[in-house]
């Protein structure tokens, strides 16, 4: 029901509210099925037909979802709520009431918010995030084979990493690697790395008014009348420099990020992580790109078509591969990758 929620939420554009009641030593102490009596007849003075009840966890957790809650009003719906819900619990079951846990989460407001333990996406419970449980020992491997293979990467790369470094000092001031503020698995930032591409102390504006128009789908829609196929990217971008255009198309510019996968910022396999000033453009639904999987430094947008796919073509397909991940899928685009590269199809 979760699952359905989270579904009509990203169609209707609407939150809804998550009530978690934790009975602890209520159910342990006797009279389970009174106490629960109980509270079930506390919660229907509270709730509407339309609101959902039921076992969070088997008579352990219950949950209700209040669904339907216009987005400017869902924070004091869900405080307003959880004052409610414990004045009522307090008549019913007087000192008992005391042992219940009561915590609300409003989705998709919570979903980068920091929960128990400090982790950012914790707020919000497992079933809207992902499948992490299920595949615990194919995780397990994907992290070896990031580990093992971006340091074989830099081990490999170490005399362009060189090469590159040199060439970006002579042509330009500033520092070689460029470091930026990403996005990353459950809304978690992390400094992002790339060869310097552009020359130093460029105005971002020009890309934010891109990214904006991008998301909400007018770019491109000029060309696509034309023969020639649209480009859903910034093209003969001025702030550039002549050896970032060559890195650029080549995606020699993306070899640091191997140095971002050791640290376990990212893996080599998934969804591109953006901008902060991106993801305060996105829809409810295209967030889920970055509750599914860890960011990684290719995936299937890379091998196909890359910027000649639209935002919401990307973002589907982001999603694709968190529904179908597998080792073998990995190591099918990461087979694809280079001739992506030396093609530059979409690059730019």
């Amino acid at each position: 029901m979760l699952h359905v929620e989270q579904k009509r939420t990203e169609r209707s554009g609407k939150c809804f509210v998550l009530m978690l009641l934790e009975f602890g030593s209520v159910l342990t102490a006797g009279k389970q099925s009174r106490a629960i009596e109980k509270v079930l007849s506390a919660l229907s003075h509270s709730t509407r037909e339309t609101d959902v009840k039921g076992w969070y966890k088997s008579r352990s957790i219950l949950g209700v979802v209040f669904t339907e809650i216009v987005p400017a009003e869902a924070d004091s719906v869900g405080s307003f709520l959880l004052t409610k819900i414990r004045s009522l619990l307090v008549t019913a079951l007087a000192d008992q009431e005391r042992h219940i846990q009561i915590s609300i989460r409003v989705f998709p407001h919570d979903w980068d918010k920091k929960g128990p333990g400090n982790h950012t996406g914790s707020a919000l419970p497992a079933e809207l995030l992902d499948h992490r449980s299920q595949k615990k020992v194919a995780l397990g491997m994907k992290r070896s084979v990031d580990v093992i293979g971006s340091l074989l990467a830099v081990i490999a790369f170490s005399p362009i990493f060189a090469a590159i470094a040199l060439a970006i000092k002579l042509t330009s001031k500033g520092p070689v690697v460029f470091r930026q503020q990403r996005v990353g698995h459950y809304g978690e930032r992390f400094e992002f790395l790339k060869f310097r591409s552009m020359r130093e102390g460029n105005n971002h504006a020009i890309h934010q008014e891109f990214v904006k128009e991008l998301i909400a789908g007018s770019v491109g829609a000029a060309s696509e009348s034309s023969r020639q196929k649209p480009v859903y990217k910034l093209t003969n971008d001025p702030r550039v420099t002549s050896i970032g255009k060559f890195l650029r198309r080549s995606s020699l510019d993306e070899l640091p990020q191997f140095l971002n996968v050791l640290k376990g910022q990212m893996s080599l396999v998934g969804p591109r992580p953006p901008i902060p000033y991106e993801v305060e453009c996105y829809e409810i639904w295209h967030r889920r790109r970055l509750l599914a999987v860890k960011p990684g430094i290719t995936g299937l947008w890379q091998v196909k078509g890359r910027s000649r796919t639209t935002f919401d073509e990307m973002v589907r397909l982001d999603l694709q591969y968190a529904r179908t991940w597998s080792l073998w899928m990995d190591v099918r685009i990461l087979l694809q990758t280079p001739r992506a590269m030396v093609s530059g199809d979409g690059a730019h």
